[in-house]
């Protein structure tokens, strides 16, 4: 069969620069839309077209006419779904292709899609459950069901099966099909480091529940390493990259694992840089494996600290202090690892926070900070908790620097002053 899968372009609106004309706070995702090429991987008997809007605005009516494809498959964070809905809208007037939705948006609030002109909806890891949905599509078959596949009912409840997600849903047998992205491969590249970036997965989902995290959608809270031979030979796949980014939402959620896989690519005799997420209680715990990691080409770590307040901390259920990432930054610097901190600005900041939190980053010198607004995502568990607060209800700006709930700072002054702070942290940043 003939599969188009299609990586929605960048489309997050921003409220400061539409209300206010501060336009320094959109952002932009380069990178390569490695859930699609996992996907692919699992339909080696099938004709498999990757596009992606990010780095391609190729008219979509020319692809779908080249390509005549039987099954066209959408992939969508949150503040994509809007767009992605419009391209299926468009799709459905050129062909009668199956159109199918997934990606962590579609996983955590399936029924956002349950609507024409979706006809399916994939739940968490895709690989197998979309190669499932393809065969029986294939065979003309109508009655079936498969745990993490829901069919579209329009006007009607949605229901389906969960899933236990095991090897079979991970790229094992086959490397994600790197090559479907070839023609874009340019456009996937750091601009701190004016490098060329390569994505590849150790471990999907996340042993811990941090309540605004939308990733227990992945694979419904489980945490499962990738092989440690499936990994060497993605890295090997990707010969002419310098700078891998391991797009695991925990990299070293397993240590044992992780020292596995240092082993072995030391053993392989590969020689990359990496840029890696990792918590501060990792940090902490195993400064071992952290210097094992440097020896082999670790560069750069992201370090959720979110806030450098302990009961903010516990809201979040973090389950770490700000004692706890001060060592964590300590440790770092004693390895010369650069760290990349996110942190979340809450809408009830005051003047006096931003002016707290600018001095934290500063003082300890954070290499790359990335700050981000809290935003209450569906599907999440701070979602439910905020949801009587949220004022923004439009998807379009759940882009991590929007406000969608009231700001206790007059909204003008609250992103005027988050703006200078990202100004102010970003000046000496440095990867």
């Amino acid at each position: 069969m003939n599969i188009l899968l299609i990586n929605p372009p960048n489309c997050g609106r921003s409220i400061p620069e539409e209300r206010y004309g501060i336009d320094s706070l959109k952002q932009i995702f380069r990178g390569e839309p490695l859930a699609l090429e996992v996907v692919a991987a699992g339909l080696t008997d099938h004709n498999v077209t990757i596009l992606d809007l990010k780095a391609d605005n190729t008219d979509l009516q020319k692809t779908i006419h080249a390509g005549k494809p039987d099954i066209i498959g959408f992939t969508a964070m949150t503040c994509e779904a809007n767009t992605v809905k419009k391209l299926a809208r468009q799709a459905r007037t050129l062909c009668d292709a199956t159109l199918v939705i997934g990606g962590i948006h579609a996983s955590n609030v399936p029924e956002h899609f349950n609507e024409e002109p979706f006809d399916y909806i994939v739940l968490g890891l895709g690989k197998d459950s979309f190669h499932q949905l393809v065969t029986h599509l294939e065979q003309s078959q109508s009655d079936f069901a498969i745990p993490g596949i829901a069919s579209v009912t329009p006007g009607q409840p949605l229901s389906w099966s969960p899933r236990r997600y095991n090897h079979t849903d991970q790229p094992i047998d086959h490397a994600p099909r790197y090559d479907l992205i070839e023609s874009y491969r340019d456009d996937y590249f750091l601009a701190k480091l004016n490098v060329s970036l390569g994505f590849v997965v150790t471990a999907f989902g996340c042993p811990f529940n941090c309540s605004f995290c939308c990733i227990a959608g992945q694979c419904g809270g489980q945490y499962l390493t990738q092989p440690i031979d499936a990994v060497i030979r993605d890295l090997q796949s990707l010969p002419d990259i310098p700078f891998i980014r391991l797009v695991d939402a925990n990299t070293f959620g397993s240590p044992a694992h992780a020292e596995e896989l240092y082993r072995a690519i030391k053993q392989a005799g590969i020689k990359k840089n990496y840029l890696i997420d990792v918590r501060a209680d990792t940090v902490v715990r195993h400064p071992v494996l952290l210097q094992q990691w440097k020896e082999i080409g670790l560069r750069s770590v992201v370090i959720g600290f979110e806030e450098i307040n302990d009961q903010r901390l516990a809201q979040m259920n973090k389950q770490g202090t700000q004692a706890l990432n001060d060592e964590a930054l300590l440790r770092l610097k004693e390895l010369d690892i650069t760290v990349v901190g996110d942190f979340i600005v809450d809408p009830d900041y005051s003047h006096d926070d931003f002016d707290t939190l600018e001095r934290y980053i500063t003082s300890h010198k954070i290499d790359l900070p990335m700050l981000t607004i809290m935003t209450p995502l569906p599907g999440t568990p701070i979602y439910d908790s905020m949801k009587k607060r949220i004022t923004e209800h439009n998807l379009d700006y759940y882009t991590l620097t929007n406000a969608v709930t009231r700001t206790r700072l007059p909204e003008k002054e609250f992103y005027t002053r988050y703006a200078n702070l990202l100004r102010a942290c970003h000046a000496q940043a440095k990867l």
